[in-house]
């Protein structure tokens, strides 16, 4: 009787941790958004809500395919695209944070897509390099700019209000796409999604170890 009840608490408690988060349609865009972006971005997006309900993020994406651009780096995934392009839109309506911990004050940000420099800082960080990069929309209006790695970089930190920018890991998912929000491993929330239908995956939610 003791094992039974015990089994049935653990069962409880792994089915409330893997409920913890859960993806849902998003409403209209946030009023500020510049017309600029709204206008080359999906109409639907993706709300993530925590087990209270409360929204934590929302997103969207590019409608159509970023421009083809030569791309030369070692353990990137998402070959063919300039450094920089627009990738979407994130809303957090309260306090966040990237999986490293770096707050994210509440506000509208770009996604620009971006990969970590090749360096001891960032060894083991991940087996991929792509990143999307989070920028206050204020400062990052234009859809149609690709920003070199230190003016991004520099957009990122000052959103940031520290010296590291706000970002989140990705990879263009080719093999196991699973559209949809799910647990994977012990800390991340990965969403998969087709921007312009290219597959990706994106832990949203989050933390890194080491």
């Amino acid at each position: 009787m003791y094992l039974r009840t015990l089994t049935s608490i653990l069962l409880l408690a792994t089915a409330s941790l893997q409920a913890q988060y859960k993806a849902e349609p998003a409403a209209a865009l946030p009023g500020s958004v510049p017309a600029a972006l709204a206008g080359v971005l999906d109409k639907q997006g993706t709300k993530i809500t925590g087990a209270n309900g409360q929204v934590v993020a929302e997103v969207w994406f590019r409608s159509a395919p970023p421009p083809a651009a030569a791309q030369k780096e070692d353990s990137v995934t998402w070959a063919g695209i300039a450094h920089g392009t627009l990738i979407g839109v994130a809303h957090f309506p309260a306090r966040f944070a990237d999986r490293r911990g770096n707050p994210i004050n509440p506000g509208v940000y770009t996604m620009r897509f971006s990969y970590y420099p090749v360096n001891g800082d960032h060894q083991g960080v991940a087996p991929q390099r792509d990143f999307l990069v989070l920028s206050k929309v204020e400062e990052d209006g234009d859809p149609n700019t690709t920003p070199a790695f230190e003016a991004l970089m520099g957009m990122s930190k000052k959103a940031a209000g520290s010296p590291h920018p706000l970002v989140f890991s990705m990879w263009k998912e080719d093999a196991a796409f699973k559209p949809g929000f799910e647990k994977m491993g012990e800390n991340d929330w990965v969403l998969q999604v087709k921007v312009a239908g290219v597959q990706v995956a994106i832990i949203l939610v989050g933390k890194a170890e080491g």
